[in-house]
């Protein structure tokens, strides 16, 4: 079924495309995803267009309908299945750090994920209060306010410290409490 999302992706997706790293989002069960608090995704392709072989990363996105979406969805599962055995990047914010925890691919890593949902991440060595880890090729962000962090991370994986530098001046960040 389709999956619906927090609007954690868009904000990676705006960072990793600022720094030239192409992106396409996938769409389970169609191109046209609903989003949370109402914020649609237009998907580029669905998880049956999918080339594995070409990806160097991948990356999935929070919100419980999400989760629950992928982990209905076999080529989503197998895509990222093939990602870990191949040596790529996997990255997982929010709650989707879950899926990740029941695929084993967290298990003895440095992992975040969204308050709350730490006893569903199995053996992982939990960070937190941590915004993004990264524990080799392992990537993880703990909610929608941390989703620059995790781009940001995301970047420096893929493109180098020097490249999220740039991008970080660029997006002006500024941290702004309510008081």
């Amino acid at each position: 079924g389709r999956g619906v999302t927090d609007p954690g992706p868009t904000a990676p997706c705006d960072i990793l495309r600022r720094a030239g790293v192409p992106v396409q989002f996938v769409g389970l069960g169609g191109r046209e995803i609903p989003g949370g608090h109402g914020i649609a995704v237009c998907a580029d392709i669905t998880a049956e267009e999918m080339n594995l072989d070409e990806m160097e990363m991948i990356v999935l996105p929070g919100g419980m309908g999400g989760v629950h979406s992928i982990l209905d969805c076999p080529a989503a599962l197998d895509a990222v299945r093939h990602a870990w055995a191949g040596g790529r990047w996997v990255a997982a914010i929010c709650a989707a750090p879950t899926i990740l925890a029941k695929l084993g691919i967290t298990d003895g890593k440095k992992a975040t994920c969204y308050p709350g949902l730490e006893s569903q991440m199995g053996s992982a060595q939990m960070q937190s209060g941590a915004a993004a880890v990264q524990d080799g090729k392992l990537l993880t962000g703990a909610g929608p306010g941390t989703a620059i962090d995790f781009g940001l991370l995301l970047v420096r994986a893929l493109r180098g410290e020097e490249t999220a530098k740039k991008v970080y001046d660029g997006l002006v960040y500024r941290l702004a409490r309510p008081e």
